[in-house]
């Protein structure tokens, strides 16, 4: 089979075609282009995908790893060369079937391909199961050594041993464990566990049927005690019955003697609450009260919760007598008396006008007399200045005095403070007056209307007198019911008397009549569950069958088993006989793989190794020319592990995908260039009969081949 091309909706690719050629392949990319997505894309597209995986902590499941980064649902086409006929395959997703949508047809045609199906396509196009491909003709750089796998194992041994795939010893493996299970199987559904069941059977109905024997026999002793028991207990019902019927007669004159008292009492109750009116009447009237008297309580209350009489405010001695207004207005007055006081320019003015005749008198000093009448025009008028200076002080010194401040603010914060405390106590009043008249009115309301119920009488003793007329009534109703009941109960014993016979045996129990009926009861109840378990007995033992015929087939079951357990014997023998066969063929195998691999490895490393051991796991052990003994891989370096197991999967895929494509991806990266150039010389060899796909990020195989 060879690979045409291939079309991608799968991870990052989105609608991207990768066209190959029959022989070898080399496509060479950088790192993140999509090599490993071409990988998967490419062995999806063959063997589909495992829904059922999920992703676990340390991997993604297919399914999430390579969905479509741009949304869009997963599908690819492949066309490829098979069997002489150009074929397309593909595969697209709908709904929760990922991947699970295909088609094969010819690409010429269109006609289907009825040979390949979604689930059988990677098998019959390459020859494998999905896991040998992966092992063997599928190349990573992260997987390059060959795991030990189940398919594998079995297509390498079939192919050493008999040269094609058939599985002649697996089928007959399969027959013997086909034969085995057959006799013993798992699910216990073997003819040996069937024979070990109708043996337990068998065993376990014959030891029903005598256990079944004993039971009845404890039965039917059982039935005679109860019946027994039964007619004790019927002979002291019948002397209970006779004991009560003597009793009988006095207890009816008991009952017609407390006919007649009830009756005595309902006649006197009845004369007592002759005036009474009707009862709803006295409950009405009791409510009333009732609701009276809370009334009185919430108002006896309320008149201890009212408030005391405002006191009035302190007087202040400055305004003592006058109103709030009046002191505002007597400060207003004094303080526009004081700031006129404090702005008085007489004196200065009086003083200033007096400088004038000083100065006449200065300048007319020469007339004695002008002289003598200016100095006394200014001495009159300093005088006057003085006595106006004088008498402002004076007045400002009395506003002062009055009210001990020299700051007119504080007087009007102290009439303030007067007129505040005389109109809250005004206000405080006035509701004080308004609460009292208005509880003295509700009080003189409650009055009123507790005349108009009571009629003057006491409250108390009103509501005493209605409660008792209230007892008497409920003694009255009492009293008729008592009546009726002792009028029943007399004509209920009358009629019941009657003449009972006397027991026909002496009796000797001790038991109450409800005791005596209930052990009766017990006593039918267990008769009917022993009458139904005798039958259910006997109709189990006539199912079981007879005891003799039981033990001649138990004997058949015993020689019939001896049978089986030497045929299964026998065939375990055989088994253990071709898994050893099996095991020696397995380990015929490894000479002609590893032979292969010694070969490609020598070319690959010059020959420096010249000794390899393939393990039964696939494990590889190699040593040098100049090495005494041989070391597993993991002591060599990195890249000669991966030289050694290129070679190991380049030999299994010769012998197990012979007409499969080669995958290589990045499985060269760490060769020097010596080996890496005897790589790609193998790989065009191999070429020449296979298709050969190499992903890789480097130019060296390209320059290699180029140089050729």
């Amino acid at each position: 089979m060879k690979i045409l091309s291939m079309t991608a909706t799968f991870g990052k690719l989105e609608h991207q075609t990768l066209t190959l050629e029959p022989g070898l392949n080399i496509i060479e990319a950088p790192n993140e282009w999509g090599k490993s997505t071409w990988c998967a894309f490419l062995v999806a597209m063959l063997y589909g995908i495992d829904t059922r995986e999920r992703t676990t902590q340390d991997t993604l499941a297919d399914k999430e790893h390579y969905a479509p980064w741009s949304g869009s649902p997963m599908s690819g086409r492949m066309e490829l060369e098979w069997q002489g006929k150009n074929i397309t395959i593909e595969r697209s997703s709908k709904g929760r079937s990922i991947f699970g949508v295909f088609r094969a047809y010819e690409t010429e045609t269109g006609l289907d391909v009825p040979e390949l199906t979604a689930a059988n396509c990677g098998e019959v196009l390459l020859g494998v199961e999905k896991s040998v491909f992966t092992r063997a003709g599928f190349l990573k750089l992260t997987d390059l050594p060959v795991t030990q796998d189940k398919a594998l194992w079995r297509r390498l041994n079939a192919l050493v041993t008999t040269g094609d795939e058939s599985g002649a010893s697996d089928a007959l493996a399969q027959k013997l464990r086909d034969l085995k299970n057959q006799c013993m199987s798992n699910r216990a559904n073997g003819l040996i566990p069937q024979v070990l069941r109708q043996k337990k059977e068998l065993e376990d109905t014959l030891s029903q049927l005598q256990s079944l024997q004993l039971q009845q026999e404890r039965l039917q002793e059982r039935q005679q005690q109860l019946e027994q028991r039964q007619r004790e207990l019927s002979n002291h019902q019948a002397a209970l019955a006779y004991e009560a019927a003597q009793s009988n007669a006095q207890r009816i004159q008991q009952a017609q003697l407390a006919q007649e008292q009830a009756q005595d009492q309902l006649i006197r109750l009845q004369s007592v609450c002759a005036d009474y009116p009707e009862r709803w009447v006295l409950e009405k009237q009791q409510h009333t009260l009732t609701s009276l008297q809370q009334e009185s309580a919430s108002l006896q209350m309320e008149q201890q919760m009212l408030p005391p009489e405002p006191q009035s405010p302190a007087d202040d001695p400055l305004f003592s007598g006058m109103s709030p207004d009046t002191a505002v207005n007597t400060v207003e007055t004094d303080r526009h008396a004081y700031r006129k006081a404090k702005k008085d320019s007489r004196p200065l003015v009086l003083a200033l006008c007096s400088l004038l005749p000083l100065i006449a008198g200065l300048l007319l000093m020469s007339d004695p007399i002008v002289f003598i009448s200016c100095i006394l025009l200014f001495v009159l008028g300093c005088a006057g200045a003085v006595v106006c200076l004088i008498l402002r002080n004076k007045r400002i010194q009395q506003l002062q005095n009055k009210y001990s401040s020299t700051d007119p603010e504080q007087w009007s914060a102290r009439v303030t403070a007067y007129k505040h405390s005389h109109d809250s106590y005004a206000l405080t009043y006035a509701r004080w007056e308004t609460s009292q008249a208005d509880f003295r009115q509700r009080q003189e309301a409650f009055r009123h209307k507790l005349q108009t119920e009571t009629d003057g009488t006491d409250l108390q003793k009103t509501m005493e007198r209605i409660a008792q007329s209230l007892r008497n009534l409920d003694a009255l109703e009492v009293a008729r019911r008592e009546m009726l009941r002792a009028e029943n109960h007399a004509a209920t014993l009358q009629a019941l008397a009657k003449p009972v016979p006397a027991p026909s045996e002496p009796d000797t129990l001790t038991y109450t009549k409800e005791e005596t009926v209930r052990l009766l009861s017990d006593c039918a109840y267990e008769q009917r569950l022993l009458i139904d378990s005798l039958g259910r007995c006997k109709g189990q033992m006539e199912t079981l069958g007879q005891e003799e015929v039981l033990s001649r087939q138990l004997d058949g079951v015993n020689q019939r088993l001896q049978k089986l357990e030497l045929t299964y014997s026998a065939l375990e023998l055989a088994q253990q006989t071709l898994t050893a066969a099996s095991a020696e063929l397995q380990r015929r195998f490894a000479p002609r793989i590893s032979q292969r691999t010694q070969e490609l490895f020598g070319k690959l490393t010059g020959s420096r190794y010249d000794r390899l051991t393939l393990g039964e796991d696939l494990s590889l052990q190699i040593g040098a020319e100049q090495e005494t003994i041989l070391r597993e891989s993991r002591w060599r370096s990195d890249g000669t592990i991966d030289q050694l197991y290129l070679a190991l999967r380049l030999a299994v895929a010769e012998e197990l995908t012979p007409d499969a494509p080669l995958v290589l991806d990045d499985a060269l990266v760490r060769f020097d260039d010596i080996r890496l150039e005897a790589a790609m010389q193998i790989l065009a060899e191999t070429a020449e009969s296979k298709q050969i796909i190499l992903f890789t990020c480097q130019s060296r195989e390209k320059n290699i081949l180029s140089a050729e």
